[in-house]
């Protein structure tokens, strides 16, 4: 039967990826991703064809995914951190019905919340948020809501995409949503190209994270209203006592 793999190669660093992404990346005939990411994994199969596109070419990469894989080809398809969370897997799963001959498998990836966080320390360690602040294919309007619903929760926040060059205030709105409802001394961290050449991450407090030069290699973690800094990192306590 025809295959696609939908892979997250997790945070770009290839000890990173798992071994059932690996087998995946194996058994491949045609690699495809967006450019950078078949890039970082280009060293571990040198030899096998690849078909890449730019960013904004989702759509079209999910496209001849679908074709080549139907045309008996093993496809991978790959993406960073994981597939499902702002990965391919949804845009390609929507569009598979056209071709239902092709069976999918989606393979997981280590995603930034979770590879950032561990550069942190634990500042997922109880109930925690993701949002997107890229207002590519979600409403600005939406984005704040989502701000504003998390913030007032007290949830622990992680922020994707907080900054580009064509949103480069965006952090800083996102900022003034949430101290609406926290405190100005909120402990913050941010993590930068995780896994790759220039990997960075401080611990910040909510102010200084307002001022703070984002962009879409970072990722931004927000405490919850427990969260601590303990001997340098940063500590969302899951609620054990001693």
């Amino acid at each position: 039967m025809p295959k696609l793999f939908i892979i997250g190669i997790g945070p770009g660093d290839v000890s990173s990826l798992t071994e059932k992404a690996r087998s995946a990346l194996a058994e491949a005939d045609l690699i495809c991703g967006y450019t950078l990411y078949v890039d970082l994994i280009r060293p571990l199969f040198p030899e096998k064809p690849t078909f890449t596109t730019g960013m904004t070419g989702e759509v079209e990469r999910c496209r001849v995914c679908l074709e080549e894989a139907s045309n008996g080809k093993t496809v991978a398809l790959v993406c960073s951190g994981d597939a499902g969370v702002y990965g391919m897997a949804s845009p390609a799963l929507e569009m598979s019905s056209a071709w239902p001959q092709v069976e999918i498998s989606v393979i997981p990836g280590i995603t930034a919340a979770l590879s950032g966080g561990a550069l942190l320390g634990a500042p997922l360690g109880h109930d925690f948020c993701v949002i997107s602040l890229s207002d590519r294919l979600t409403d600005w309007a939406l984005i704040e809501k989502r701000l504003r619903c998390a913030s007032e929760g007290d949830f622990a926040l992680c922020l994707y995409n907080p900054a580009s060059r064509h949103r480069a205030d965006y952090l800083r709105k996102a900022c003034d949503i949430l101290l609406e409802s926290r405190s100005p001394d909120t402990v913050c961290g941010i993590t930068r190209s995780i896994g790759r050449e220039g990997e960075e991450w401080r611990i910040l407090s909510l102010s200084d994270l307002r001022k703070w030069p984002a962009d879409m290699f970072t990722t931004v973690f927000v405490g919850s209203s427990a969260t601590k800094e303990i001997a340098g990192r940063m500590v969302t306590p899951r609620g054990y006592r001693p």
